[in-house]
């Protein structure tokens, strides 16, 4: 068994509690959906948000999807200029027998554009998609 990590992100329309959250809940349910993740595999999970969403923390979404016995914590990101406004990102700690090269990460709406690489399709180690 392996830690492997499953990255996500994607925005909220404005600085809500629930467009943070509804946008937090939407993405964990696709990264869950996407790798057949079951919540008892589940190690961690670190969130953070761009500095222009103070209104909920993003470990709530998690803690409404049942995620009771997840250790979550919602940090802020650095304040890059030009970066990405209202963006949710999650870094998820699975524990599972699969290898790095089956993880399927998920970025949605505005998020897309941040690593289309990896955008609906397992990361190869390449910036080329799989087929």
């Amino acid at each position: 068994m392996h830690i492997r990590g499953i990255r996500g992100a994607t925005t909220a329309d404005v600085n809500s509690e629930e467009a943070i959250l509804g946008a937090t809940r939407r993405l964990l349910s696709e990264m869950v959906r996407a790798n057949d993740v079951a919540a008892h595999e589940i190690a961690a999970v670190i969130f953070t948000v761009t500095n222009d969403l103070n209104a909920a923390f993003p470990a709530e979404a998690a803690r409404q999807l049942g995620w009771q016995n997840v250790a979550l914590i919602s940090g802020t990101e650095i304040d890059v200029p030009g970066a990405l406004p209202r963006c949710i990102r999650v870094l998820m700690f699975w524990n599972t027998p699969r290898a790095q090269e089956e993880v399927v990460h998920i970025y949605l709406n505005a998020a897309e554009g941040l690593r289309p690489d990896l955008k609906g399709a397992p990361y190869t180690g390449t910036l080329e998609r799989t087929p």
